[in-house]
């Protein structure tokens, strides 16, 4: 699969400059704003779907909900873009797929509020990541839109709240993009240094 992926051969690919020999899926990854106009399969979507469907969660809780719209569906995609920050809806309008991820509040095996609901979230958008990046689809998440509009305009639950957006596609030709995103496709891929964040023992204790 990787021989033909193309985030991971040809000018779409940007490895991260790691030195550790971290898994292709990790070191491939990258959060594209250019998407190809190709659709995405019912298959394919539903592959994605199901990595983050194994993800860890407290207490087994799987608290996820997902609501996706495929752009062929025109008035469902829409609803879900015009959610977006406008920043996000200039490109994200060419994503195969759009979601949008919830979160239950409540717990379902005992009384009280699910103080891990947005952490086991994150983990089962990152499994869908890692999926979807060993199928060749590009994932980009986003916290800028609207919650209160999302909530309402998708007629989410109460019983829920929005966590993040999620653009899917395969990835496109950076010259689609206005010059600004142009710039930001390009840039250099940085992360802090794991001194700056993985201590042991205790608090700035470094590691060894």
């Amino acid at each position: 699969m990787t021989s033909s992926n193309p985030l991971f051969t040809g000018p779409l690919a940007r490895p991260a400059p790691t030195d550790d020999a971290l898994h292709d899926a990790l070191r491939m990854r990258w959060s594209p704003r250019a998407f190809a106009h190709q659709a995405l399969s019912a298959a394919d979507l539903k592959l994605s779907f199901d990595a983050a469907r194994w993800a860890q969660s407290a207490s087994n809780e799987q608290p996820w909900a997902f609501v996706y719209a495929h752009r062929a569906q025109e008035d469902q995609f829409q609803r879900l873009l015009d959610c977006l920050a406008a920043g996000n809806q200039v490109w994200a309008k060419d994503a195969a797929v759009l979601i949008m991820s919830a979160g239950r509040k409540q717990l379902t095996k005992r009384e009280g509020k699910n103080l891990f609901a947005d952490y086991d979230i994150g983990q089962a958008a990152a499994l869908l990541t890692v999926q979807a990046t060993m199928q060749g689809i590009a994932v980009h998440q986003m916290g800028g839109f609207d919650r209160a509009k999302a909530q309402d305009t998708l007629e989410i639950p109460d019983t829920h709240h929005c966590v993040s957006a999620i653009a899917l596609g395969y990835p496109g030709d950076p010259a689609m993009l206005d010059e600004f995103n142009r710039g930001r496709e390009a840039a250099t891929r940085e992360r802090l240094p794991q001194a700056d964040f993985v201590f042991a023992g205790k608090w700035q204790s470094a590691a060894q």
